[in-house]
């Protein structure tokens, strides 16, 4: 396989030839950064862990160069920290049992060019030979760039998929925004609550976000501990961690589908809801 950056990492956890590591994902990630997998995506990862017939596969657009970064990070220089986070992505991949795990090496200005069409044939080769049956990506209304241009991407490059190898169920993930506000009927439900151990392993690996500023480590199981506790307020919870996705799958497989209008019919959804909500009540 050829990516088009040199720089560019491929990594297989249990050193199997990567034709036969690809071959063999049946869940996929395409997220911007080192981390984003392991705190949108979980939902695969946990699907596959331990398992003989699942396995996950991560795909990382960018260097992560912009991160925060203070403590032992602070005089990292953009390109020493760009060494430092594959490395993390690594461990992550290891810890979590992945399949294999790509870090195509992108600048994020890269990931957000919609004339970069580079990135594209870069996802489109690893899903051409991967084809899972359940993709994750960034969902179209996080509030950060990178995100959003990552997922775009990762859309195009379904989209040239023959119908026949696209994924059966494509879902867009929270991080930089949650999906809370999504309503009950919208939300798609991944149940969390397994592996604790594992998940705080997988969100511990990454240090130079942690140490760099920022308590990812905490907030992200604050969130899915939240989402179980706040989904329902008439009964006791059947599950303690929970994520929300979006359905993403509409959008891949029927081209004539905007983006823009397909991610503003969730919110225009959600308008609905609370008019009527206020409406019955006054």
């Amino acid at each position: 396989m050829k990516l088009s950056n040199a720089n560019a990492d491929i990594f297989v956890p249990d050193s199997k030839p990567l034709p036969e590591a690809l071959a063999r994902t049946t869940h996929l990630g395409i997220c911007a950064h080192q981390d984003d997998l392991e705190f949108m995506a979980v939902h695969g990862i946990l699907s596959c862990f331990g398992q003989r017939d699942k396995w996950f596969t991560g795909v990382i657009a960018t260097d992560g160069a912009g991160s925060s970064r203070a403590g032992i990070y602070s005089q990292y220089t953009d390109a020493e920290i760009a060494a430092v986070r594959p490395g993390e992505q690594r461990k992550a991949a290891y810890v979590g049992e992945y399949g294999a795990v790509f870090q195509l090496g992108y600048t994020s200005a890269q990931v957000k060019d919609a004339a970069n069409t580079r990135i594209i044939a870069d996802i489109l080769s690893i899903l051409e030979i991967a084809k899972p049956e359940v993709v994750y990506l960034h969902n179209p209304a996080d509030k950060h760039d990178t995100h959003i241009g990552t997922t775009l991407r990762a859309i195009a490059a379904l989209r040239k998929l023959p119908k026949a190898d696209r994924p059966k169920k494509v879902y867009g993930c929270e991080v930089w925004r949650s999906l809370d506000w999504l309503v009950d009927a919208d939300k798609q439900i991944h149940d969390v609550s397994a592996f604790a151990n594992l998940q705080a392993a997988l969100n511990g690996v990454f240090d130079s976000q942690i140490t760099g500023g920022k308590r990812y480590d905490l907030a992200v199981i604050g969130r899915r501990l939240a989402n179980a506790t706040f989904y329902d307020s008439h009964s006791s919870d059947k599950a303690t961690h929970l994520q929300w996705a979006m359905d993403l799958t509409p959008l891949v497989n029927d081209e004539t589908l905007d983006v823009i209008s397909y991610t503003l019919n969730f919110v225009d959804r959600l308008a609905a809801d609370i008019k009527a909500r206020i409406g019955k009540l006054s």
